[in-house]
C-alpha cells in the first residue's frame, strides 16, 4: 500500500531546513511558556543556571535539565500545569501501581493536536475515512482508549468503543460490525486470536486487514505472529501519558521499518541512561522528549525509560525511532547478566508448542537471584511437547543471553492477562540489606 502525497497534511510536507526551523521557533516557545508558568521548571532552569533565552539552536537543548517520572509525583497533581484550572478541559492519570499516580492536563488546544497527530497516525498505518476502527484500549484515566477514539474520529472513521475485557463479545463484535482497524495492546491482540480459534472461527476471515499496537514494547517475531494468523497489516504506535498519549510515533504501513516520530510537535533526543550525554542519530540509548506546542503540561527533556535509537526519516521527512526494545527500569540484572523481557519473547515465539504468553518470575535461591520463565501451552500440546519446550527454552536462554534460567510451561490461559500494559515480570526476591 502506498501513501498518495495528497493525503498528507502540510508539516508532512515539509523539507529537513522548514521542519528544522519550525522545531526551533516551537521550542524557543515552549521553554518559555514553561519557564513563566511552572515554578518547578522556572526553579530547575535557574538552577541548571539556564535561561530560554539561551536556546539559540537546536542542540542547546541539551543544555537544559531532564524531567523524571519522580518530577511529575513530587508535583501531583497539578503542580506541573502551566495554565489555569479554568483552561483544563480533560485529566488522564497513570495507574498509580508503583506509586503515587502522575496526572496530565488538557486544554481545547492540546485535545485538538493530539487528535490531529493520532489522525495522521492511522493514516499513516493505512486508515481511510470511513473505515471502521475497532478500539479495544482500555478507556478511562489510561490515555490509551479516548486517545485513539478521538484520533480516529478525527480522521473520519466509524469508531467501535470495545474497550478492554469481555473477550469472548469482543470476538462477536468484530464478526458481526466488521471493522477494518484494529487499536489495541499486542498481547491483547494475541488474546484475541485465542479466542477466535476457542470459539472455532478463522481469524483470517474476519474483515481486519489493519492493526495499531502499542502501549508495550513487542518484537518483530509476534508481529509476524499477528499478521500471519490474522491476515493483517500490524503496525506500532508510540506515545504515553506524559507527553500526550498515544500518536507520538507511528510506523508507516508501507515501509514498516521504524515509527516515525511526529517532530512537529515533540522533539526527540537520545541520551546514555547512566551519563545523560545525547547520543549521536544511530546509537542505542534511552529516549527523552520535548514538547513543542503544549499548552497546559509542557514537558521539557522527559526521561521516558524506552530504550530505542533515532533514525533517518523514509516514508516521512521526520526521523524515524526504531521498535522499543525494553525499558531501562524493566531491565533485569541477573547474575550480572542484563535480561529485557522482548529478548525471552523472542525465545518463547519459536517454541514449538508455546502460546506467546509469558511471564518471568524473579525469585532468591539461597543467597543467588533466580529466574523462571512461565510460558502457556498452546491447547494442543501434550505433556512430552510441554516438557521438550521448557527444554527448548532453557537452551535458548543460556545459548543467546548467557545465563541458567528454569522454564515452566503452564496451562492455556492460567497466566494474568491485561487489558493495557502486560506485567511481564513479577519479582518475588528477598531484600537484602
Amino acid at each position: 500500500m502506498t501513501q498518495a502525497a495528497d493525503l498528507l497534511d502540510p508539516a508532512e510536507r515539509l523539507d529537513l531546513d522548514g521542519l528544522r526551523a519550525l522545531q526551533l521557533e516551537r521550542l524557543r516557545h515552549s521553554l518559555q511558556h514553561a519557564y513563566e508558568n511552572v515554578p518547578f521548571y522556572r526553579e530547575s532552569f535557574d538552577k541548571a543556571g539556564v535561561h530560554p533565552d539561551d536556546c539559540r539552536s537546536l542542540s542547546d537543548l541539551s543544555r537544559f535539565p531532564f524531567t523524571t517520572k519522580a518530577d511529575l509525583r513530587a508535583n501531583y497533581p497539578y503542580g506541573m500545569f502551566a495554565v489555569p484550572q479554568e483552561r483544563i478541559r480533560r485529566l488522564h492519570a497513570s495507574s498509580g501501581t508503583t506509586g503515587r499516580p502522575t496526572v496530565v492536563g488538557y486544554t481545547e488546544n492540546d485535545l485538538s493536536m493530539w487528535s490531529d497527530m493520532v489522525a495522521r497516525s492511522l493514516r499513516a498505518a493505512g486508515g481511510r475515512p470511513g473505515d471502521i476502527a475497532h478500539i479495544a484500549y482500555g478507556y478511562g484515566l489510561f490515555t490509551g482508549g479516548l486517545g485513539a477514539h478521538y484520533g480516529a474520529e478525527r480522521l473520519g472513521c466509524t469508531v467501535i468503543p470495545a474497550s478492554g475485557g469481555m473477550t469472548s463479545r469482543q470476538v462477536t463484535l468484530i464478526q458481526d460490525l466488521n471493522p477494518s482497524i484494529i487499536m489495541v495492546t499486542p498481547s491483547y491482540m494475541l488474546t484475541l486470536l485465542d479466542e477466535f480459534e476457542r470459539q472455532g472461527v478463522d481469524p483470517r476471515s474476519t474483515s481486519l486487514r489493519v492493526g495499531v499496537f502499542g502501549a508495550e514494547p513487542w518484537t518483530q517475531d509476534m508481529r509476524r505472529e499477528i499478521e500471519e494468523r490474522f491476515a493483517i497489516d500490524a503496525v506500532d504506535i508510540y506515545g504515553l501519558s506524559e507527553v500526550i498519549g498515544p500518536g507520538v510515533a507511528q510506523e508507516c504501513v508501507e515501509t514498516k521499518d521504524g515509527l516515525h516520530i511526529w517532530e512537529d510537535h515533540f522533539f526527540p533526543e537520545v541520551v546514555d541512561p547512566i551519563t545523560g550525554e545525547v547520543l549521536p542519530e544511530g546509537e542505542q540509548g534511552e529516549l527523552v522528549f520535548t514538547s513543542l506546542t503544549k499548552e497546559a503540561m509542557p514537558i521539557v527533556r522527559y526521561r521516558t525509560r524506552d530504550l530505542t535509537r533515532l533514525l533517518p526519516g523514509t516514508a516521512r521527512v521526520f526521523r524515524r525511532m526504531e521498535k522499543v526494545t525494553g525499558r531501562s527500569d524493566d531491565m533485569v540484572i541477573l547474575r550480572g547478566v542484563n535480561l529485557f523481557p522482548t529478548q525471552i519473547e523472542e525465545i518463547v515465539l519459536r517454541t514449538p508448542g508455546v502460546a506467546p504468553h509469558f511471564q518471568l518470575r524473579l525469585t532468591t535461591s539461597g543467597r543467588m537471584d533466580a529466574l523462571t520463565v512461565r510460558a502457556e501451552a498452546r491447547p494442543d500440546a501434550d505433556a512430552a511437547t510441554r516438557e521438550v519446550a521448557a527444554r527448548s527454552i532453557v537452551q535458548a536462554v543460556k545459548d543467546g543471553i548467557g545465563v541458567s534460567v528454569e522454564a515452566e510451561i503452564v496451562d492455556p490461559e492460567s497466566l494474568e492477562r491485561s487489558v493495557g500494559k502486560i506485567r511481564r515480570i513479577v519479582d518475588l526476591r528477598e531484600r537484602r540489606d
